[in-house]
């Protein structure tokens, strides 16, 4: 089954899809230069667009989360290569200012996972197990920030 990505298009970059007759979800299809043309993107835009698909290729992770990797500067699973969970998620809290839903730990694990193994069997929650061990064991850094996610403007509702 193949997943459903998400890529927050804008409504000319659908238009020139709808003139030229290419579904979105087709765009996985295309390499990084054939979407760049098709759709008439910069290479930041391009960049955006290929890494939502790559970080959504992982079982499990949505565009919420390729939204927070992009917004910390990953473009790509390469650029992730080597580093620990903890390190992903200890960056990610200090990144937004903020402490994060233990579900976002166990997302990071399962992000290391993947690079590593390519395993699409597993999905986020697989990990809380380990996230809990681990944390029972070493907790978390001293500086981590105090305010929760949840008190963070950008999620805030009108």
């Amino acid at each position: 089954m193949k997943k459903v990505i998400q890529l927050q298009l804008t409504a000319a970059e659908k238009q020139l899809l709808k003139e030229q007759k290419i579904s979105i979800k087709s765009l996985t299809d295309y390499a990084p230069d054939e979407i760049a043309s098709i759709i008439k993107a910069d290479t930041k835009r391009t960049r955006e667009i290929n890494a939502l698909m790559e970080f959504q290729s992982i079982p499990s992770l949505g565009i919420g989360f390729a939204l927070e990797l992009i917004d910390q500067g990953y473009y790509s699973l390469q650029q992730l290569q080597g580093k620990t969970a903890v390190e992903l998620f200890d960056a990610f809290e200090k990144h937004c200012g903020t402490w994060a839903d233990p579900c976002v730990e166990d997302s990071y694990r399962l992000l290391v996972h993947y690079i590593k193994h390519k395993d699409e069997s597993k999905r986020w929650w697989d990990f809380t197990a380990e996230r809990k061990a681990y944390r029972k064991q070493y907790g978390f850094p001293a500086d981590r920030p105090v305010k929760p996610w949840y008190e963070l403007n950008k999620y805030v509702k009108d």
